[in-house]
């Protein structure tokens, strides 16, 4: 790597690092790219190269892994997410959905003995919520710590 893509890459955790903090906080594209040193349209097509995803993407993936937890612990689903930052309960509902693979409400009422009994940290990895690829079904790693990945 060169010296200047070794730069880019530090400016990317950066952004990267913002979303993971303030999450709940209205971010929008060119806010992330401030952080980053960049232009929106640069950012936004860097963050994708080294990620995978887009930076609203990989915010609302953030925002959707919060909200399982708090939902997880009983909150309503009005309340987690408005907790999460989201303004819309249609579209964080629709992009829970898309994420977690049921709606929020269902994700809500099911048990989850399992991730109660995980060490925090194991169970933010295990229920983190998996990326829907074209042709593929979304899923969760919820099934417990020896569940197919």
């Amino acid at each position: 790597m060169t010296p200047e893509e070794l730069a880019d890459l530090a400016h990317l955790r950066r952004a990267r690092d913002l979303i993971d903090r303030e999450y709940a906080r209205p971010l929008d594209v060119p806010t992330m790219a401030r952080h980053a040193l960049m232009s929106p349209a640069h950012f936004s097509r860097r963050f994708r190269a080294a990620y995978g995803e887009t930076p609203y993407g990989y915010l609302m993936t953030r925002r959707i892994e919060r909200a399982m937890a708090l939902l997880r612990g009983g909150m309503s689903v009005t309340d987690a997410c408005m907790a999460v930052g989201c303004t819309s309960l249609g579209s964080f509902s629709s992009r829970f959905t898309e994420l977690v693979g049921e709606p929020p409400s269902a994700y809500r009422a099911r048990e989850h003995r399992a991730v109660s009994a995980m060490p925090a940290c194991v169970a933010k990895v295990r229920t983190r919520p998996v990326r829907k690829r074209p042709g593929k079904p979304s899923r969760i790693r919820e099934a417990g710590p020896m569940a197919a990945t």
